[in-house]
């Protein structure tokens, strides 16, 4: 026979077991929703502003591009000319001051030079054309540094005496552009901030901490002058070369 009273007190014991498990359970859950999981902010608690600042400064680095056109029929008397119109070329610009490390050589290419010969044709029949080697074509180009910003027209006029049929890629940039972009940006995040504390004001809410960065930017263009062709030279003296300034430009965007 069973004891009722014994039984009850199983019954109860189990109850209460399982309303305290049952308990211990809601507390877990209720304690892991309150908990904020990483460092994510929702983005409807964000706001974005984006500010450009410009720095201005004087370039003191020039780039250039000399280079020399050879045509002869045989390869030989083509890269004879070549080089010893580069080197003059090379040895004058030296003379001016421009140190080995400035200079590289950028091309050497030596290429076939073909004409298409046409019979005439005879009644309704003509027949095809062949190519004909008449020559070679080699062209050396040489990458020049100038750090004496004065001497610029005087080294390109030079330069087209010695020998340099071809110029290009001229371009003025700052050897040394980190402290400008560094003054740029710094001038960028501060206008940030002034923008993204009066949107603050102006919306009625509180500003806590930055949780995103972004920066862009554009940096001085190249400035080209023409090619010239071998014979032209340049008439009337060296050209009067004007550097202007460079802008750097930087754009940041704080969430």
């Amino acid at each position: 026979m069973i004891n009722c009273d014994f039984k009850n007190k199983n019954i109860a014991t189990i109850l209460i077991g399982a309303l305290l498990v049952s308990l211990i359970l809601w507390v877990s859950v209720d304690i892991s929703n309150k908990i904020k999981i990483g460092g994510n902010v929702p983005a409807a608690n964000t706001i974005t502003v984006s500010a450009t600042s410009d720095v201005y400064a004087k370039p003191d680095l020039a780039l250039t591009t000399f280079s020399v056109l050879s045509e002869a029929k045989t390869v030989d008397v083509a890269m004879q000319d070549n080089a010893a119109k580069m080197n003059a070329v090379i040895a004058f610009v030296k003379s001016q001051g421009v140190e080995d490390k400035d200079l590289k050589t950028t091309n050497l290419s030596i290429s076939p030079s073909y004409e298409w010969e046409n019979p005439a044709c005879a009644y309704s029949y003509c027949p095809s054309g062949k190519r004909i080697l008449v020559g070679y074509d080699i062209n050396q180009s040489l990458e020049v540094k100038m750090r004496d910003l004065a001497k610029i027209g005087d080294i390109i006029q030079g330069a087209t005496k010695a020998g340099a049929n071809e110029i290009g890629n001229l371009q003025f940039t700052i050897d040394n552009e980190d402290a400008l972009k560094e003054e740029a940006r710094g001038k960028a995040i501060n206008e940030a901030k002034a923008k993204a504390k009066t949107l603050a004001g102006q919306l009625g809410i509180r500003l806590v901490k930055i949780i995103n960065f972004s920066e862009g930017g554009s940096y001085p263009m190249p400035y080209y002058i023409a090619s010239m062709k071998e014979g032209a030279g340049i008439g009337g003296g060296a050209p009067d070369i004007q550097t202007g300034e460079n802008k750097i430009s930087v754009t940041v965007t704080l969430t």
